[in-house]
């Protein structure tokens, strides 16, 4: 349930802000998002303009690496109990496992930037998936819980990339007025890779012990990084380099975006998302948003398996089964999403000359809050052994179907609402703290429902998202003018700026302005 944000990024997600549609709902036929795209509209090369086949190839390779990633976090969750036996831990001590997994995700949206801006994505793909696949053995051969920790920590810090990379990808290669539209299917990614982990594992831990929790996800990734080894580079910067080599002929990029020195990377990526979680009040807003979110999603993958083993007496592989029900969420949540994003724009076009304002975005966070905090409050006093099985399941679906639509409003319009340096900055910054909150949830959760009852804790957490419910409303009334006042866009408003300056001009009068700050 990685959004790539970490897209982690990320990117998930959370990649290079110069990929097309940073900072306009422009269409690839527009010389200026072009010219944002750093390379014509009409050239060949360009991966917007590349054959159906082969961006829906690059699309779906982009897909797969996340997808695998994402089971690896959670498939471990199934054999925590073997794990608890196999070292004798504690239960919050095997839990570790999955937090320092995440917790090693957390740096993939500070480091991929840079190295995707220096190296490009294909690059990055196809050492990010096979370093991941070695510490996931490593994992599995470990004797100590020391040094499964270790791996686990160092799987989630290689494989983030891919969890960051799809990102980035998905804008290269498709028109930035389709941004909520890829979103969907980028968070579905992630959604999708989480909730099989435990329906994988459980059936494989039943059968093979805890070690096979891994041995899977391995399988899986050599198989994955097989039919993604011919992936072509979709990034610009990247294509345009290797075609000046090709032919000789001599090339002048901009400097990165995400800086030149260590000293500008650092700014970028790690000070400027500092400052802006604490003065930025749209950052502000979706990053305890999506951070609350992702803490919730990722305690489920320790309170469900508990909760239906010992109230309903479920096996390990009914649990798995169970989680069958974040999948129809996170399809629901696409469709709606994808259903809003091709309506709004006829709307638009009827009763506003055409012109789509970027709070639009807000519409599926708008319908998501109130199910997220209805599924908390229905889990909590449903999972009774006198009520059905059943009820606590579909909740989960509700809650995976309102999450899933937060996510895909607040990082789509995290990468429109600022200038491409400071939407690198917003992505970083709710990237990393989301994925933080992840980790320490499911720390607790298991001290919280014994001490507060599965009722309460679940109605604790359903009041904190009724308090988070205005903030996608609040965006969408005020969310212009929000970005109009922040210093990390230009003092003209945007579009203004493009009628009167070229794009590169534009450019380093942005970045000029983010080294005063």
């Amino acid at each position: 349930m990685m959004t790539s944000d970490a897209a982690s990024p990320s990117h998930l997600d959370m990649t290079d802000s110069a990929s097309p549609g940073a900072d306009t709902m422009k269409t690839a036929a527009d010389p200026m998002a072009a010219a944002g795209h750093m390379m014509s509209a009409d050239d060949p090369e360009n991966p917007q303009n590349w054959p159906l086949y082969k961006k829906v190839y690059a699309s779906a390779v982009a897909f797969a690496f996340a997808w695998v990633v994402a089971l690896g976090i959670t498939s471990y969750t199934a054999g925590i109990s073997g794990i608890v036996e196999r070292f004798d831990v504690t239960m919050q001590v095997a839990i570790l496992g999955l937090s320092l997994n995440l917790l090693g995700i957390a740096f993939a949206p500070i480091i991929t930037p840079h190295l995707s801006e220096r190296f490009g994505r294909q690059a990055i793909y196809l050492v990010s998936l096979p370093t991941f696949s070695l510490f996931i053995l490593g994992t599995s051969f470990s004797r100590s819980f020391a040094a499964l920790a270790v791996c686990r920590f160092f799987a989630g810090f290689f494989g983030g990339p891919c969890l960051v990379l799809i990102e980035g990808t998905f804008a290269d290669v498709w028109s930035a007025n389709t941004t909520v539209v890829y979103y969907s299917f980028l968070a579905l990614a992630s959604f999708i890779g989480t909730a099989c982990g435990p329906l994988i594992g459980g059936f494989v831990v039943a059968y093979g012990g805890w070690r096979w929790s891994q041995w899977i996800v391995l399988i899986l990734a050599l198989g994955i990084y097989l039919f993604g080894i011919a992936q072509p580079d979709t990034y610009p910067r990247e294509i345009q380099r290797r075609r000046a080599k090709r032919t000789g002929m001599p090339l002048k990029l901009m400097d990165a975006q995400s800086g030149v020195t260590l000293q500008d990377m650092a700014i970028v990526t790690f000070f400027v998302p500092l400052k802006m979680l604490v003065t930025e009040p749209i950052v502000i807003g979706l990053s305890l948003e999506v951070g609350f979110i992702f803490a919730v999603t990722f305690q489920w993958f320790i309170a469900i398996p508990v909760v239906l083993e010992t109230t309903y007496k479920f096996t390990i592989q009914q649990v798995g089964i169970a989680f069958s029900a974040a999948i129809l969420g996170a399809s629901l949540s696409t469709a709606m999403s994808t259903i809003i994003d091709i309506g709004v724009p006829h709307w638009c076009a009827r009763n506003r000359d055409g012109t789509v304002p970027e709070e639009y975005r807000m519409l599926p966070a708008m319908i998501g809050g109130p199910l997220v905090m209805t599924s908390l409050f229905w889990i909590g006093w449903t999972a009774s052994p006198s009520i059905h099985y059943l009820s606590p399941i579909f909740g989960t679906a509700v809650y995976v179907w309102g999450a899933q639509s937060i996510i895909i409003s607040s990082i789509s319009y995290l990468f429109d609402a600022y200038p491409p340096r400071g939407t690198l900055s917003a992505l970083t910054a709710a990237a990393s703290f989301r994925l933080v909150l992840a980790a320490i949830i499911p720390l607790v959760i298991i001290q919280m429902i014994k001490n507060l009852t599965g009722g309460w804790t679940y109605s604790t957490f359903g009041f904190i998202s009724a308090a988070l419910i205005p903030i996608p409303w609040i965006i969408y009334k005020f969310g212009a003018r929000l970005r109009a006042a922040s210093k990390y866009n230009p003092p003209m408003p945007g579009n203004m700026m493009k009628g009167v300056v070229g794009r590169d001009e534009e450019m380093q009068m942005q970045e000029a302005q983010m080294q005063r700050m």
